[in-house]
C-alpha cells in the first residue's frame, strides 16, 4: 500500500493521526478521477484534508470489481466462510476501536465517547451478529400436490450499492455491508462526502481481513455524480440507501429507468414521542430528552416532536427543561460533552433559520436557540412550546437539536396529532399502563416504537419506516430477506410405485 493515499489529521488536542484520502476500489486505494473534496472540521471550520471523489469512470471500475469478485469468488464461498471473515472484520475493528472513534469524532463532531461507546461498538456487534447467520440463509420445501416437491431458495442479489449519510458514518454503513455480505453479495459503498474518514481506515481493515478483492468497495464523492451514476447503472442489481426523502425519490426513480433494480430507502423523518397522564414523567422527561437530542439532533428518527397531556406538562416541561440544561456542548474530546458541533455550516445555517421560524411562527422558546461560541457549529438545544401541528417546526424535518412541544386532550387526539405526519419513521409513548402502551403503539403509523425508553436499538431488532419515511428494513432477520432473491423450485414427481 502507497503512502500517496495517506495524510496527517491533527485533532483539537494537538495530536495526530494518519488517514486515508483515496477510494478503495478491488482491495486498493486508488486516485479517484473526480475533484478533490475538502473535509472540514465542524469544531474549528478548518480543513481536516482533502480526500478523492469518484466520477462515473470510478464508479464503473468499482462495479466492475464487484461483479467479476461475485461471480468467480464470493457467490462461491461456503456460507461459513463470509461468516469467518465478517468476524475477523468485526475483531479487527474491536482491536482499532479507539481510532475508528476518533476519525469519526474528528470528521463529524460527535463526542469520541458517544463514537467509541454507541457508534463503532453497534457496528461491530453488527458484523457479528450477520456473521452468525451467514450459513443459516435456507429456504423451506412447500407441500402442494402429492405428484409435486416444492422448495425455496434464498439466493443473493448480486452487486449492491450503498449510499449512506454522514451523521453515523460506520455504524449506518455497517448496517448495510453485514447484511448484504451475509447474504452472499458483493458492495460498492459509496459513503457522504462530508464524513468519509472513519470507513476509508475500516477499507484498511478489509484488507487485513482477508477479504477476497473487489467483495467490497468503498468510495466517496458528490451525490450528483457517483450517487446518480450507481443507481442508474446496469451492473448493479439492488440500491441501499439512507438519507433525505428528496434523494431518495431520485435513487427510485435512477433505479426505475435503468434496470428496475430493488430499492431499499430509509428516509427522512419527524418523530412523535406521547407523554400520556399516567407516565412516569421523570423517566419520560429523560428519555424523551435522549431522543431528541442525541447524535445533536441529527438523527432520522429524532423524537422532534413532544406530545403531552394537558394536565401534566407543566411538570413535564420544567422536567424536561432540567435534563437539556445538563447537556454539555462543546469539544468532542472533552470526556465531559454530550453534544458536539452541527455537521456543517450549511445544516448550522438551517437549523437557526427554524429557530426563527418556529418564533414567527407563535411558538413559545423555552430553552436555548442560540449559537454557542464565535468558532464551529454549536447550537444549544432549543425547546419551543406552544406549538401546533400547522407550524413547520412542527411539521419538517430540522435534522438539529430543536424540539417543538405540544399538548393534547385525550389519546385518541394525541394519535391524530402524531399521525398527521408525512412521515413515519418512528415514535414512542411513556405511560404505566400496558394497555395504553399497546393501544398507542399499534395505532401510530410508524415502523419502530419505543415504549418507555426511545432511541435503543438491538442489531436483531428490524428498523424501517412507513409513509414517506421510505421502505425496507435494516437489521435483524428481516434485512436479510432485503439483500436475497427467493426462488421456487416446483418437481414433477413420476411414480414408480
Amino acid at each position: 500500500m502507497s503512502q500517496a493515499d495517506i495524510q496527517t489529521a491533527t485533532l483539537s488536542n494537538g495530536n495526530s493521526l494518519k488517514v486515508h484520502t483515496q477510494l478503495f476500489i478491488n482491495n486498493k486505494f486508488v486516485p479517484g478521477n473526480g475533484p478533490l473534496i475538502e473535509t472540514i472540521n465542524p469544531v474549528n471550520e478548518e480543513v481536516i484534508c482533502k480526500v478523492h471523489s469518484a466520477n462515473e469512470k470510478d464508479v464503473d471500475a468499482a462495479v466492475e470489481a464487484a461483479n467479476v469478485a461475485f461471480k468467480n469468488v464470493w457467490s462461491k464461498l461456503p456460507a461459513a466462510q463470509r461468516g469467518r471473515y465478517l468476524n475477523i472484520l468485526a475483531d479487527l475493528m474491536e482491536r482499532d476501536k479507539d481510532e475508528l472513534a476518533t476519525l469519526e469524532a474528528l470528521d463529524n463532531g460527535k463526542s469520541f465517547v458517544v463514537a467509541r461507546d454507541v457508534d463503532i461498538t453497534d457496528a461491530i456487534g453488527c458484523f457479528r451478529y450477520f456473521a452468525g447467520w451467514a450459513d443459516k440463509i435456507h429456504g423451506h420445501t412447500i407441500e402442494t400436490t402429492y405428484d409435486k416437491m416444492c422448495y425455496t431458495r434464498h439466493e443473493p442479489i448480486g452487486t449492491v450499492a450503498a449510499i449512506t449519510p454522514w451523521n453515523y458514518s460506520v455504524m449506518m454503513p455497517a448496517w448495510k455491508l453485514a447484511p448484504a455480505l451475509a447474504a452472499g453479495n458483493t458492495i460498492i459503498l459509496k459513503t457522504s462526502e462530508v464524513t468519509p474518514l472513519a470507513m476509508l481506515k475500516v477499507a484498511e481493515l478489509i484488507v487485513e481481513a482477508g477479504f477476497p478483492a473487489g467483495v467490497v468497495n468503498i468510495i466517496t464523492g458528490y451525490g450528483h455524480t457517483a450517487g446518480a451514476h450507481l443507481t442508474g447503472h446496469h451492473g448493479v442489481h439492488k440500491m441501499a440507501f439512507t438519507g433525505s426523502t428528496e434523494t431518495g425519490r431520485r435513487v427510485m426513480d435512477g433505479s426505475a429507468k435503468s434496470n428496475i433494480k430493488k430499492v431499499q430507502l430509509e428516509l427522512g423523518g419527524k418523530s412523535a414521542q406521547l407523554v400520556m397522564k399516567d407516565a412516569d414523567l421523570q423517566n419520560a422527561a429523560v428519555q424523551s430528552c435522549g431522543g431528541i437530542f442525541n447524535n445533536h439532533g441529527q438523527s432520522c428518527n429524532a423524537g422532534s416532536r413532544i406530545l403531552v397531556h394537558e394536565d401534566v406538562h407543566d411538570k413535564f416541561l420544567e422536567l424536561f427543561i432540567a435534563e437539556a440544561k445538563k447537556i454539555k456542548v462543546g469539544d468532542p474530546f472533552d470526556p465531559e460533552v454530550t453534544q458536539g458541533p452541527q455537521i456543517n455550516k450549511a445544516q448550522f445555517e438551517k437549523i437557526l433559520s427554524y429557530i426563527d421560524i418556529g418564533k414567527n411562527e407563535g411558538a413559545k422558546l423555552v430553552h436555548g436557540g442560540r449559537r454557542l461560541g464565535n468558532k464551529g457549529y454549536f447550537i444549544e438545544p432549543t425547546v419551543f412550546t406552544g406549538c401546533n401541528n400547522n407550524m413547520r417546526v412542527m411539521r419538517e424535518e430540522i435534522f438539529g437539536p430543536v424540539v417543538a412541544i405540544a399538548t393534547f386532550k385525550t389519546t385518541e387526539e394525541a394519535i391524530e396529532i402524531a399521525n398527521d405526519s408525512d412521515y413515519g419513521l418512528a415514535g414512542g409513548v411513556y405511560t404505566t399502563d400496558i394497555d395504553t402502551g399497546i393501544i398507542v403503539s399499534n395505532s401510530l403509523e410508524a415502523g419502530t416504537i419505543w415504549v418507555n425508553c426511545y432511541d435503543v436499538f438491538d442489531q436483531s431488532t428490524p428498523f424501517g419506516g412507513y409513509k414517506q419515511s421510505g421502505f425496507g428494513k435494516e437489521l435483524g432477520l428481516d434485512s436479510l430477506k432485503e439483500y436475497s432473491h427467493i426462488k421456487s423450485v416446483k418437481i414433477q414427481l413420476v411414480s414408480r410405485l
